[in-house]
C-alpha cells in the first residue's frame, strides 16, 4: 500500500524532516525482524520491548504478518504491533503504535499504519493506550496520548472508553468471608440466566453497547462465551446466594495469557445497593489466593464509580489507565 504525506520542512533546531515523499505501509517478513526489534519508544506510554516481542512471536501471539511498518526511503519511520491469542486466525488488539518524532505529522503516518492493517483484518479490533494515572496533568504524556488517539480516530477506531487497571497481591490481605452470601458451583444454564439479569442496568460501557445493539439474550450469550474461551478454569465459577437461597449475583475468576484476573462479577438488579459487590469480589480474590496466585489483575471503566470504589475497598491498587479505542 502506498500513501502520500506532506511534511513541513526543517524543525525548530534546523534538522531536516521528511518532506513530500512517499511513505509505504506494509506487513513485515522475517527479514525485517532486526528492524522491528531495534525500535524503542521514548514517550511515557506503555510499549512492547524486543524481549517481549520475541518471546510472544515464538508463541504466535505476535506474527510478521500482524506487524506493520511505515517506510520512508528504506528507513522504518513507524511501527504498529498487533496481538492475538496463539489460536487466533487474526489479531484482536493493537499493542504498540509509534512514529519517529522527526516526522512532522506523526498522526497522519500513524493513521496510515492503522488503516493499512485494518484493511486486511476481518474482525473488530481495539487499541489500548496505556499510561500512568493523572496523565492529563502531564503535558508530555497528554501529548503522547493525543496524537495516537487522533490517529486511531482517523483510522476508524472511534469508540472510546477509559478504563482503570488494578492489581492485588497477597500482601494486600486476603479478605475473610462476611457471611451474608454463600457461593456454589452451578450449571451453564444457571450462569447464563444470571448473566442476562446482571446485564440489565449495568454501568459497564461494553455491556451497555451490546445491550443496545443486540438485546439481553445475545449479550448474555456473548459474555458467557467470552469467559468460557478465556484461559481461566470453568470450575472456578460461583453463583452467590442470599441466606434465603435467592441468587444475588455471580463471581467469575478468570485469566489472560499473562496472569489471573477478576474476570466478571455482578449483582442482580434487585439486590444492588446492599454492599454485596464487596462479598462477590472478595470470593474471587479468595479463590485466586487459595490457588497460590501471586498477583491478580482487574479492570473497570472510569465511569463505573461503584466498581472502582469496590476495588479500592478490597485493597486493589490502580496501576495504570487504559484508553481503549475500537471500531
Amino acid at each position: 500500500m502506498e500513501l502520500r504525506w506532506d511534511g513541513t520542512g526543517p524543525d525548530r533546531r534546523g534538522e531536516p524532516r521528511y518532506t513530500r515523499r512517499v511513505i509505504f505501509y506494509r506487513a513485515t517478513t522475517h527479514a525485517d525482524l532486526d528492524r522491528v526489534t531495534s525500535w524503542t519508544v521514548t514517550e511515557p506510554v506503555a510499549w512492547i520491548s524486543a524481549d517481549r516481542y520475541l518471546a510472544e512471536l515464538a508463541e504466535g501471539m505476535y506474527r510478521p504478518e500482524w506487524t506493520w511498518i511505515a517506510e520512508y526511503g528504506g528507513q522504518v519511520v513507524g511501527r504498529a504491533l498487533w496481538w492475538g491469542p496463539t489460536s487466533s486466525a487474526h489479531p484482536v488488539a493493537l499493542d504498540c503504535l509509534d512514529v519517529d518524532p522527526a516526522v512532522s505529522d506523526r498522526t497522519a503516518v500513524a493513521a496510515g499504519l492503522i488503516s493499512a492493517a485494518l484493511a486486511g483484518f476481518p474482525a473488530p479490533v481495539q487499541y489500548a493506550i496505556k499510561v500512568a494515572g493523572g496523565w492529563r496533568d502531564d503535558p508530555v504524556t497528554s501529548q503522547a496520548v493525543e496524537w495516537r488517539r487522533a490517529a486511531a480516530h482517523a483510522a476508524g477506531l472511534t469508540k472510546e472508553v477509559e478504563r482503570l487497571q488494578y492489581e492485588w497481591t497477597p500482601a494486600d490481605g486476603v479478605p475473610s468471608p462476611a457471611g451474608r452470601l454463600t457461593f456454589a458451583e452451578a450449571s451453564d444454564a444457571e450462569f447464563l440466566a444470571v448473566f442476562r439479569r446482571i446485564a440489565v442496568g449495568s454501568l459497564d460501557a461494553q455491556t451497555r453497547a451490546n445491550l443496545a445493539d443486540n438485546g439481553p439474550d445475545a449479550t448474555a450469550r456473548d459474555e458467557m462465551a467470552f469467559y468460557l474461551d478465556a484461559p481461566g478454569k470453568r470450575e472456578w465459577w460461583r453463583l452467590a446466594h442470599t441466606p434465603e437461597g435467592e441468587v444475588a449475583g455471580l463471581a467469575i475468576p478468570s485469566a489472560t495469557p499473562y496472569n489471573v484476573n477478576v474476570g466478571y462479577l455482578g449483582v442482580v438488579p434487585e439486590f444492588r445497593g446492599r454492599g454485596y459487590v464487596d462479598e462477590v469480589l472478595a470470593e474471587i480474590t479468595r479463590i485466586h489466593a487459595a490457588n497460590g496466585e501471586p498477583r491478580v489483575t482487574a479492570t473497570t471503566d472510569l465511569g463505573n464509580a461503584p466498581m472502582a470504589a469496590a476495588f479500592g475497598r478490597a485493597g486493589y491498587r490502580n496501576t495504570e489507565i487504559r484508553i481503549n479505542l475500537s471500531n
